[in-house]
């Protein structure tokens, strides 16, 4: 370990931690980990300065000293003593209650955030909204849950997202302040990102810390490897299996206090680093928190998330933190091919939603009988072609394309339409359902791993039967029947070659 590594300042928020293991690998090397004993093989700790007040004297152990001729001391009086006994004693004054002394890992806190009051910052503010952001992680859940498993959480996004705005857009807010051995300011530009992830830890008694790991060279990924970079340190945080590295190179950081209902927040930026981005709840307007569901669909309000971008205002200008934050926002809203690569990166065989604008025409009336026409020739379409758009490529040889008849724009539907409620026509033996979720089943009956192509039957009742056994069916298939399928398909395949 170089000494750089084992610096209060490279660990930055995580000092504490440094200092909790410490106390257990000198009481018995053997209770953590190998890493951790090498850490501490040539560890030097640094005890936090205390501050110093006005009341304490600058060296406690030397007394004052006074130039001036002591007075003497009046002599003792003779005949009042007696009398001076029998006084009533005065009562004490109430001693105030000092406190309980911070130690270890506590005292490292107090440490870290009085030296994070030397870093002089400003926050910019930007309010996002995350209709598009929902639906494509719903889409990338969805084929998730019946392919390899796994989940995509809104923070893994945004914190993609974060890197990209970082690292392709906005590269000066990748810099730190350091100051120079000659003593003069300098400023250290990053070549790759390294983020950190703040991490809210309980511990016992109830007591809370925060842990900031670090996913190295971020920007080197694609969405696939920074998923699995993240969940990996997820994993050591909650299995007690941090390593010293593993808090080693942040240039930026992450804290999402928004999964804990705060709506903003001003994070304090460490040293060593340039940015740390806060996220909050997502959730709609407060204003429309009373509102009807189906008065918030039929208005397109989306839910919105304030980010929050705090910065090292020595090295980094409020235009710059500005141009972070609207990149950051054309990401999580589509542009610059934002989840185009994401659905690639992950292997998801469709292809991911856009951001329209609404289209609901104060003409209530013609316009809701136009889009319910629309939307009866959306689940024609699903029924007809859903085939062309199932997931029947094993090898991923060709990059999945939407089928512009299955596509609800072709349609003149938009993202805004999927909280909206439609007639059915029967799907899933039901009269009307929200057309998010009427296109969920289509998909799911359609669209998955087995297409079905049968609209070309001329029997009306065939065709139903169909439907019947397909449409909003869930499908639960033991490995058993799943291999008799296969080699099924397989005979057919051969046969028909």
């Amino acid at each position: 370990m170089t000494q750089q590594r084992t610096s209060a300042t490279s660990l930055g928020p995580n000092a504490w931690l440094v200092d909790e293991k410490y106390e257990q690998y000198l009481a018995d090397p053997a209770s953590v980990a190998e890493s951790w004993r090498e850490f501490f093989a040539d560890y030097r700790p640094q005890t936090p300065k205390k501050p110093t007040t006005a009341a304490e004297p600058a060296d406690s152990a030397t007394p004052p000293t006074s130039t001036s001729t002591p007075t003497p001391s009046p002599p003792a009086p003779t005949s009042a003593a007696p009398a001076a006994s029998t006084a009533p004693a005065k009562s004490a004054a109430p001693v105030e209650d000092e406190g309980e002394p911070l130690r270890g890992a506590a005292a490292r806190v107090v440490a870290n955030m009085e030296n994070s009051l030397g870093v002089p910052t400003a926050t910019s503010y930007r309010n996002v909204p995350t209709k598009l952001l929902e639906v494509n992680r719903k889409i990338i859940n969805n084929h998730l849950q019946r392919s390899k498993g796994g989940k995509i959480s809104f923070t893994h996004l945004i914190g993609y997202a974060m890197v990209r705005a970082m690292a392709d857009a906005v590269p000066a807010m990748n810099a730190s302040f350091v100051e120079g051995s000659d003593g003069k300011p300098r400023i250290v530009r990053h070549e790759h990102v390294g983020l950190g992830l703040a991490v809210d830890v309980e511990k016992s008694g109830g007591r809370r810390s925060l842990l900031v790991p670090v996913i190295r060279d971020a920007d080197t990924m694609d969405f696939a490897e920074f998923w699995a970079a993240y969940d990996e340190l997820i994993r050591k945080v909650t299995t007690n299996k941090l390593s010293p590295d593993d808090f080693v190179g942040a240039t930026a950081t992450l804290t999402n206090p928004g999964t804990i209902g705060t709506a903003q927040s001003v994070p304090r930026l460490m040293a060593g680093q340039g940015l740390i981005v806060g996220v909050g709840a997502l959730g709609y307007p407060a204003e429309f928190a009373g509102a009807d569901q189906s008065l918030l669909a039929d208005l397109g309000v989306s839910k919105v998330m304030m980010v929050s971008s705090t910065y090292d205002h020595r090295i980094i200008q409020g235009a710059e933190s500005g141009l972070f934050l609207k990149r950051l926002t054309e990401l999580l809203t589509g542009d610059h091919d934002f989840y185009v690569d994401v659905f690639r990166a992950l292997g998801t065989p469709y292809e991911s939603v856009q951001w329209r604008r609404d289209v609901n025409p104060v003409d209530r009336t013609a316009a809701a009988i136009e889009k319910q026409l629309q939307v009866n020739s959306l689940v024609n379409m699903y029924r007809v072609r859903g085939h062309l758009i199932a997931d029947l490529d094993p090898l991923a040889a060709e990059e999945p394309h939407m089928h512009s008849e299955l596509d609800p724009a072709t349609h003149g539907l938009t993202i805004w339409d999927l909280d909206r409620t439609f007639l059915t026509g029967g799907v899933a033996d039901t009269h009307e359902m929200v057309l998010d979720d009427l296109l969920h089943v289509l998909r799911n009956a359609y669209c998955r791993t087995v297409g079905i192509e049968y609209m070309h039957i001329s029997r009306p009742e065939v065709k139903r039967w169909i439907q019947q056994r397909v449409e909003g069916v869930p499908v639960e298939m033991s490995a058993e029947d799943q291999r008799h399928i296969l080699g099924r398909l397989n005979a057919a395949e051969a046969f028909e070659s």
